[in-house]
């Protein structure tokens, strides 16, 4: 598996071809995933093959919003098709990755760890201190598809977002659990 090579591509293309109105799932928040997912994996005991696939499918989980927001997951997985045989990925390495794009799909399901590792990095911001940070990203992409007019409205969403989200891994429920309950909180203030 060339991770590096693939890494470098995907990157690239996200980069260069991602649609500017998309202030939240851009290139940042593609880094962040993998970053986050490679240190719960550290922490849930994940190496070798399983790491390498697991940041694989985090490179691309979002890969599908190049065809638009409307079902990227599968789209991501289709790219991931399509792409990493040419990278030394096989078929059944393939079916993998595209469980845990599948597993980042709202409301997520993961089947397996490394479904759940990638669950919980993906909304891995929910529990940091950077929450309202990249929250206003979210609240911006989604002002320019009409899905929220006004910052009530927003608030309203998360907290319902927040209250049935969970976390998966032992990893991510003891460091973010806390802070997005905080988080949560804070929003329900200004309500």
């Amino acid at each position: 598996m060339q991770y590096t090579e693939v890494e470098q591509l995907i990157l690239h293309k996200l980069q260069h071809e991602l649609p500017h109105h998309l202030s939240y799932h851009s290139v940042a928040h593609v880094k962040d995933v993998i970053e986050a997912a490679t240190y719960i994996a550290a922490e849930e005991g994940i190496q070798g093959d399983d790491l390498i696939l697991l940041r694989t499918a985090a490179l691309f989980h979002d890969t599908g919003f190049l065809h638009g927001a409307k079902d990227h997951e599968q789209k991501s997985c289709d790219i991931a098709k399509d792409i990493l045989p040419g990278y030394g990925y096989d078929s059944s390495q393939i079916d993998r990755i595209c469980g845990m794009i599948m597993a980042t799909r709202i409301p997520q399901a993961p089947q397996n760890l490394l479904e759940e590792i990638l669950a919980d990095a993906d909304l891995d911001y929910l529990g940091r201190d950077d929450f309202f940070t990249i929250g206003d990203r979210l609240y911006e992409e989604l002002s320019v598809f009409g899905m929220v007019s006004n910052e009530w409205d927003w608030n309203v969403l998360q907290v319902r977002f927040l209250e049935a989200h969970h976390y998966f891994t032992h990893t991510a429920i003891r460091l973010r659990k806390q802070k997005k309950e905080e988080n949560l909180q804070k929003i329900k203030d200004k309500l």
